[in-house]
């Protein structure tokens, strides 16, 4: 469909822009979206046929977007008063000009507003609000310790260190009242479909318990759920935690994975064992530990987790379930 046309009149009330819809968008879209009908026109961006196809079915109007084009990113900026920004960083590189240029996009059709708004009798209306899924990797090894969103960052990867750099664009959107604009900071995500099953059916080690770290979760449907609660609830160049309340060591999560789909645990071994038995990408995760403080999720965005830890899922898998990739 093309980015130019007009919404129908009946979803002009309101209109939220999923960019960059995947698995956790098509999750805003069949649960929290769905359930206010026709009272909110969604616009979903994804580049994929398959992605587009999905975004349909689930009554939502689909937008074929590349963000690395300028043009792309104008359109999107453009259509909707409330956006939630899913799309990853690029895959290489410390320094994330999609966001760059995604905020830029913003910016202009913010001041093309107010120069709209300047020759009409009413005046001003309330920035547009972007919430921006980021990630907890920001804030690289914490030796365990329990943090909050004050935190100072310290990402030791490139891929954390885009993220931080498109935190910066979104804060400096808020702080130029450009955009109610506000962070996510999301652990792992999981969900049924989305399991390291496959990784544990191949035996592989986990470290030693007097040598593991702490890892933090969220479930994908409840990811959803706080993107869309933070679009209204959420403060403008405030971080949020998006995780879950239940701290485990990486070790107890594979253990637990393991016995709920009737697998073997993983073997134990020390750190320099096991960082020479596995990817350079899995040991990126596996080196850090850190505990994420959620009571700003909490309290201030007055979330109710249907997933408060990850044995509400675990509880609900059937035995020998089949191995999904990591």
């Amino acid at each position: 469909m093309s980015c130019n046309k007009s919404l129908p009149r009946r979803f002009r009330r309101l209109r939220v822009v999923v960019a960059g819809c995947g698995d956790v968008g098509l999750r805003l879209l069949a649960g929290p979206l769905a359930r206010h009908g026709d009272r909110i026109g969604v616009v979903a961006s994804a580049r994929r046929g398959g992605q587009l196809a999905e975004i349909r079915a689930l009554g939502a109007r689909a937008l074929h977007c590349d963000l690395e084009l300028a043009r792309d990113r104008a359109r999107l900026a453009s259509l909707g008063r409330h956006v939630v920004y899913l799309a990853p960083p690029p895959s290489a590189g410390a320094e994330d000009h999609l966001m760059r240029g995604f905020a830029a996009a913003l910016s202009a059709a913010a001041a093309r507003q107010r120069a709209r708004r300047a020759q009409t009798v009413f005046g001003g209306s309330l920035a547009p609000k972007l919430v921006y899924a980021s990630t907890s990797g920001v804030y690289g090894d914490c030796g365990g310790a329990l943090i909050d969103e004050t935190r100072p960052v310290a990402p030791a990867s490139d891929r954390a260190r885009s993220r931080v750099a498109a935190e910066r664009q979104v804060r400096a959107l808020a702080r130029r009242g450009v955009a109610r604009a506000l962070v996510l900071r999301i652990p792992g995500i999981y969900a049924a479909e989305r399991l390291p099953l496959e990784r544990i059916a191949r035996g592989l080690p986990a470290i030693a318990a007097a040598e593991d770290g702490y890892t933090n979760h969220i479930h994908a449907n409840d990811l959803a759920l706080i993107s869309w609660v933070a679009l209204f609830r959420g403060r403008a160049g405030r971080v949020y935690h998006a995780s879950d309340s239940v701290h485990l060591k990486m070790g107890e999560w594979f253990d637990r994975l393991a016995d709920a789909a009737d697998l073997p645990r993983p073997p134990r071994l020390t750190r320099e064992q096991v960082r020479a038995s596995v990817s350079p990408m899995m040991w990126s995760f596996m080196r850090e530990s850190r505990r994420l403080d959620n009571r700003r999720l909490l309290r201030e965005l007055r979330v109710r987790l249907r997933y408060p830890g990850v044995d509400a899922l675990l509880a609900t898998l059937p035995r020998r379930a089949s191995a999904q990739p990591l």
